[in-house]
């Protein structure tokens, strides 16, 4: 999430030999202007893998030997860490800078939201979550009394056996379309993997024919999208809704949300902070990154907007509304995609709009797509424009991607190089995955 040119700093600063250490960072503070004289606080996190604990604390020696200020808040998922600079950089004003406010704000807005919820026979809704063996396990235990009554939540890979991400967690549930180890799946049951830091989340689930079936980021921010739409209509109010995606989202959701929920969809290079700066144009911004990273960002004229709605509005449908919207800005973690936060809205959205899983799934049908890296001598002979989705370098090889497209129905596709290594990456869908002669693609 850093600034592109704190990107380069960093570098620089790891690139340095020891011995220029002190003269590289005086060059960044002039550079970069810093107020020497601020005193400098610092916000620390760790998660459960052995390194942490001693990574963090050569953070905080350096913090201090520097004159530095710190808070270490020990165990916190990578969101919850986002989170609580969030809290502190205004001053208290996005909520508490502490686990257990970040858990109670989270949860009275779910409670809040859920009890708008038509009772369906079975209040005690239940969800299998494959927390990968990380952090996201420790503190969901934590955490899942607080909204219990509104959700039950079952941990799978939950760090007590099993290696971080090994077989599990939302990355090989997304690459290998398939259920983690060590969770049982029942027909028609709704499931879903965090990543190891918990800022990702993915769901799934069987058909009656034991069926897999992927619902991801893309298929959550469609859900997301058209639940904010309908109590904005509702409350009549001009404020702006869009949905920022990248290159690697479905053509499918795409088209869903301009076609039939009428909302506009950006573009923007692969990196959620690429996202994130986009959403945040917007009254109202959804972004999310296929593999599930992502969340929903309110601008301060927005959120002044909707809770003074909640306020003022005297018809009951309408203040009914504005304040559903009020409680889902306080579930979001407007700091950063947030596993946890999620679950939590999808879970809210699927209770007020009695949507199973499977019917989330049928909001659209994806297209089949591939996804395939390779090695190449040099990546940085392919470059991009147009959001990655057009290769301005070497000459001829967008044309020869045109021929090929042109051949196949609601066909698209595109290479980009690895931003860390030398592999490009290549995408590719159609209508269908089998080949004009009639063979399958493999």
């Amino acid at each position: 999430m850093l600034a592109p040119s704190w990107e380069d700093h960093a570098t620089c600063l790891a690139n340095a030999e020891e011995q220029d250490l002190p003269r590289v960072l005086v060059d960044i503070g002039e550079k970069a202007a810093v107020n020497l004289h601020q005193d400098a606080f610092v916000v620390i996190g760790r998660d459960t893998r052995p390194s942490s604990e001693k990574l963090s604390q050569s953070v905080i020696d350096g913090v201090t030997v520097l004159g530095g200020q710190f808070h270490d808040y020990g165990l916190l998922t990578t969101p919850q860490l986002h989170y609580m600079v969030y809290c502190r950089n205004t001053s208290g004003q996005y909520g508490k800078a502490t686990i257990e406010g970040y858990y109670q704000k989270l949860s009275a807005a779910f409670v809040e939201l859920t009890k708008q919820a038509s009772c369906s026979g079975d209040d005690q809704r239940t969800l299998k979550v494959d927390c990968a063996n990380g952090i996201g396990a420790l503190k969901l235990r934590e955490m899942k009394h607080y909204f219990s009554q509104g959700l039950s939540v079952q941990l799978f890979n939950d760090g007590t056996k099993g290696k971080l991400n090994h077989l599990c967690g939302a990355d090989f549930v997304k690459s290998h379309q398939k259920p983690p180890q060590g969770i049982e799946m029942k027909s028609h049951e709704r499931c879903c993997s965090f990543d190891g830091d918990a800022d990702r989340i993915v769901y799934y689930y069987h058909d009656a024919d034991g069926q897999f079936h992927l619902v991801d980021g893309d298929k959550i921010a469609a859900l997301i999208s058209s639940f904010l739409k309908e109590p904005l209509l509702e409350i009549g109010d001009s404020l702006s809704l869009g949905v920022v995606q990248t290159a690697y989202a479905n053509g499918s959701s795409t088209r869903y949300l301009e076609e039939v929920m009428k909302v506009p969809v950006y573009c923007t290079k692969t990196g959620v902070k690429h996202l994130h700066h986009k959403a945040q144009e917007f009254d109202i911004g959804v972004y999310f990154e296929a593999n599930g990273h992502g969340t929903v960002l309110f601008s301060k004229a927005a959120e002044m907007k909707i809770k003074q709605l909640a306020k003022e509005l005297e018809e009951d449908k309408k203040r009914k509304a504005a304040k559903m919207l009020e409680n889902v800005i306080d579930l979001f973690n407007q700091a950063t995609g947030d596993a946890i936060s999620d679950m939590l809205v999808i879970e809210a959205i699927l209770a007020l709009k009695g949507l199973t899983v499977q019917q989330w799934d049928a909001l659209y049908t994806d297209l089949p797509n591939r996804q395939l890296k390779v090695k190449v001598a040099d990546r940085q002979v392919i470059s991009t424009t147009d959001a990655e989705r057009q290769a301005v370098k070497p000459p001829g090889l967008q044309e020869a991607i045109n021929e090929l497209v042109k051949k196949y129905r609601l066909s698209r596709a595109f290479v980009r190089p690895s931003g860390t290594e030398d592999i490009v990456r290549v995408y590719a869908e159609a209508d269908s995955q089998v080949r004009k002669c009639g063979q399958p693609c493999i």
